[in-house]
């Protein structure tokens, strides 16, 4: 009976393992763009937890200097998926006839969450040169990229005030790079993404004068694309790697608190961000002001449609692309329907 039974567990153990090999040989092979940015999380988490292999998919990450970088390779069927920005590149390509749609949202500003703040040269403040954002006018400005996102901010910030784009000296530069032209004064002012940010006003160089989740609250500053060969070759895949993926967001948001990752779930997105990124020291991300992610990965449409409206009054974006053209929120809803709505994580007493 012993021996019997011993056989028994042995087949099982062989059958599993047979099994789980089948499907690691099975497994779909799927190209991720990413900016190696905190915003990348979610892709992270469903990395590190097995939520891709989970689903039958076999995710490597491709790193990208910038977003914009993605837009070819994915236009190319080269990319299945990326982590970019709604940019002026997107839609002009998206007018071309490349095929990319934004699928879900990857970094917002909802209240308490302004993770690309406007900093101004801590010298200009304290000597009375900057005190309101009227005082921006003539100033020189850093952002990331033309037809970014972020240059969008930027035109809300100058409106409040009642100034226009061609009321200051716009520089684009990489995030990393506004922290040393603020130290050595070749900008007045950036707006500039975590953890650069931070990192610019505990060197003393820049004071964070606003967050942009007040500046443009709930703007879609980061999206999931999706190649529209990807889509048509294998849509089933693509709905298993959003379910992969909000499973991912609910983890990071389940990590939030009061404007910080502070929350129940802390610890493991510290660890996991620690891991996949060049910074190595929690602190660091512990004092940023993180993104928003949608643990229902709903991207904020009024946003994307102002942003499109506002590249195509710099003449960015010349052609009759509409934000209808590019998003295609299908593949959330169909991961909603099997995940139903998030549910916070609550800190058990």
């Amino acid at each position: 009976m012993h021996k019997t039974l011993m056989q028994g567990i042995i087949a099982a153990v062989a059958m599993a393992a047979a099994s789980f090999a089948a499907q690691a040989a099975d497994a779909i092979p799927l190209r991720v763009g990413i900016t190696s940015a905190s915003s990348d999380i979610a892709f992270y988490i469903a990395d590190k937890k097995g939520y891709f292999k989970q689903e039958g998919l076999s995710v490597t990450f491709t790193p990208f200097d910038s977003a914009a970088k993605m837009v070819a390779p994915l236009g190319a069927g080269h990319l299945d998926v990326g982590g970019g920005s709604p940019s002026a590149g997107l839609y002009n390509a998206v007018d071309r006839g490349i095929d990319i749609k934004i699928v879900a949202d990857k970094g917002s500003t909802p209240p308490g969450y302004g993770f690309q703040p406007l900093l101004v040269r801590k010298d200009l403040v304290d000597s009375g040169r900057f005190k309101t954002l009227k005082d921006l006018k003539g100033m020189k400005i850093a952002g990331s990229a033309p037809g970014s996102a972020s240059t969008s901010t930027l035109n809300e910030a100058l409106k409040t005030a009642g100034l226009k784009t061609s009321d200051v000296e716009r520089v684009f530069m990489a995030f990393p790079q506004h922290v040393m032209a603020l130290q050595n004064k070749a900008v007045d002012a950036a707006m500039t993404t975590e953890p650069s940010a931070t990192k610019a006003v505990q060197s003393g160089a820049a004071v964070r004068v606003m967050g942009d989740d007040m500046i443009y609250p709930n703007h879609q500053l980061a999206v999931v694309l999706y190649s529209g060969a990807f889509i048509k070759a294998n849509p089933d895949a693509a709905k298993r790697f959003m379910r992969a993926y909000l499973r991912a967001a609910r983890d990071y948001n389940d990590g939030l608190k009061d404007g910080k990752i502070a929350g129940p779930n802390a610890n493991e997105v510290l660890a996991i961000l620690t891991e996949y990124t060049n910074i190595k020291d929690p602190a660091i991300y512990r004092s940023i002001s993180p993104q928003g992610t949608n643990p229902d990965g709903k991207v904020h449409e009024p946003s994307l449609k102002n942003d499109l409206q506002f590249f195509k009054d710099e003449g960015q974006v010349t052609g009759k692309v509409t934000v209808e053209q590019v998003l295609d929120t299908s593949f959330v809803e169909a991961a909603l329907k099997e995940l139903g709505p998030y549910k916070a994580k609550t800190v058990k007493k």
